[in-house]
């Protein structure tokens, strides 16, 4: 299935955490699809999901923003 979450009301440390929440109900091979503004959370989600497991499946722009698409 796929999953939609908007962090961009959200500064880092939380822009992770709340990823990361929504990331752990997801069932393998759901899709989460993030949207975050530019800067720290452009890197930080990205960096932080792969490490934890998880597959960055592509990073889109939208306008000011950018989708993070993730893979569990």
């Amino acid at each position: 299935m796929k999953y939609e979450l908007d962090v961009t009301a959200e500064s880092c440390p939380m822009t992770y955490i709340k990823t990361r929440l929504q990331l752990d109900k997801l069932k393998s091979g759901d899709i989460l699809e993030v949207l975050v503004n530019p800067g720290e959370p452009l890197k930080s989600i990205p960096d932080s999901a792969q490490e934890a497991g998880y597959k960055i499946l592509e990073i889109i722009p939208k306008g000011e923003k950018h989708l993070i698409i993730i893979q569990k």
